[in-house]
């Protein structure tokens, strides 16, 4: 390891201990994580231990039961909804019930809210689905929940040193449509001493989740620079990532240019059609995923 790497490595690990209040998931969701990456696990054992907390309950239902899901007729117990959706995805619903109250907060700046990260990181999670759901990969429910967490490295910037993140915003200088002047990731370099992509990819180790999801997040600026077996992912993580940041109201400091990379559509098979049906059908699913879990 390299004195530079080494050196990035002692920051990460340092601001991860620091922000102790974010870096440790709800024991609730923690115990879900395990449960469902637990190949003999049942639907009953995961309903028993969401039964647990009835916060957690009536939210997964609210979330079920939303536009969002489409499903038929009301769901009227956690035990059914596992049944009807899966435990991947209940989980996933347990994970955004967590995560969104890291988002809370006021505006920092007049071009930056952590509740419009949030927006953004929802949107996200809708439109990597979509693009998985349409490339048929398989990966609908792990698709939604790298897209959910594919920025949560900025969460860990602002909570370690929110002065810092003010400093890199100011910096950035974005003009009213959220394009910045400067390239983000040599800012947070110069700033921080490492990128938001950093910090996502050691708070995923620190909550202990799939290696997958820590490779989106440490990559998902780069997937190409990637071994071709972990690229899919990233990739689409990448591509939907420019779909949701044309939409109104998008953040998108963090890309200079919604142009997509033709590696990366080719990478994952995504064609110039299909982006553009996904792009009809965004602001719909969007819509009705931030209500659900907003």
């Amino acid at each position: 390891m390299s004195t530079q790497t080494e050196q990035q490595s002692t920051l990460i690990s340092t601001a991860i201990k620091q922000i102790s209040h974010i870096a440790t998931l709800p024991e609730v969701t923690i115990k879900i994580i395990e449960l469902v990456d637990d190949p003999e696990s049942t639907a009953q054992d995961l309903h028993e231990l969401i039964a647990y907390d009835p916060a957690l309950c009536s939210r997964i239902l609210k979330v079920v039961n939303s536009s969002f899901y489409g499903l038929p007729g009301q769901i009227g117990s956690i035990n059914r909804a596992i049944v009807m959706l899966g435990l991947n995805a209940v989980k996933n619903i347990a994970i955004a019930a967590s995560l969104s109250k890291l988002f809370r907060g006021g505006r920092l700046t007049s071009s930056f809210s952590a509740r419009d990260l949030w927006e953004h990181s929802i949107a996200s999670a809708v439109a990597t689905k979509l693009v998985a759901d349409r490339l048929c990969y398989g990966l609908a429910d792990e698709a939604f929940l790298a897209g959910l967490i594919h920025d949560i490295g900025f969460m860990v910037e602002i909570q370690y040193d929110r002065n810092k993140f003010i400093e890199m915003l100011d910096l950035l200088r974005p003009d009213a449509s959220g394009v910045p002047v400067t390239a983000m990731i040599p800012t947070e370099v110069k700033v921080f001493g490492a990128t938001h992509e950093d910090f996502g990819a050691g708070l995923c180790a620190a909550w202990k989740f799939p290696k997958t999801l820590g490779i989106v997040t440490g990559h998902h600026h780069d997937p190409l620079l990637l071994p071709a077996e972990d690229r899919p992912l990233p990739c689409m993580v990448h591509a939907a990532d420019r779909l949701v940041a044309g939409l109104e109201h998008g953040f998108r400091m963090d890309l200079p240019s919604l142009e997509h990379d033709q590696g990366v559509l080719e990478t994952i098979g995504l064609s110039t059609d299909l982006i553009e049906q996904i792009e009809a059908e965004l602001p719909e699913h969007v819509e009705n995923a931030s209500k659900s879990l907003s």
